[in-house]
């Protein structure tokens, strides 16, 4: 967990507001229901199937980007057996829903940003076990692996939360 303070109880702010974002959340949904697909890499396609709009860590390590066209990137796909779904709004929308009610059991002050991310506002005191037990709960009662930026803006949090993705989950910014 990164952060400027290493114990576990965080500095008493007025106010500490986190971004929850679910990792590649269109992937993490797929996953959710075809367990297999864990370590492999994946893709979803738009609505039309023409671009890649999510994509797992194994195919963003081959180099597959955000917004590809899905004719570009056709000779990776074959070369490195990359599984390929059209988007499944109708999955994505009702998981969603599943995270974001999980996530009113920490705070009443549940904010949907997106589809996949949402601020939650803490008064007060908080502590880092606290926070992991968020992403943990999330994990288990719904299947998706989000991450964690806590600091006190939105602002703030939406850069925390970006050292999240880069580290282990949750990032503290104070």
């Amino acid at each position: 967990m990164g952060s400027g303070d290493k114990g576990d109880s965080l500095p008493h702010m007025s106010r500490w507001i986190s971004l929850i974002d679910a990792n590649n959340f269109y992937v993490s949904c797929e996953r959710v229901f075809n367990p297999k697909l864990e370590g492999q890499p994946v893709i979803v396609l738009s609505n039309n199937d023409g671009c890649a709009v999510a994509r797992s860590q194994e195919a963003k390590a081959l180099g597959i980007k955000m917004g590809a066209p899905i004719f570009q990137i056709q000779k990776l796909i074959h070369q490195h057996p990359v599984q390929v779904f059209s988007s499944n709004y109708a999955l994505y929308g009702d998981l969603s829903n599943r995270v974001m009610q999980t996530l009113q059991n920490f705070t009443p002050d549940v904010e949907v940003y997106s589809i996949d991310e949402a601020f939650l506002g803490f008064g007060g005191e908080i502590s880092e076990s606290a926070i992991a037990t968020i992403r943990n709960t999330v994990k288990r009662w719904t299947g998706i692996p989000v991450s964690i930026g806590l600091a006190t803006t939105k602002t703030l949090a939406k850069i925390a939360n970006k050292q999240a993705k880069h580290g282990d989950g949750v990032y503290v910014l104070d």
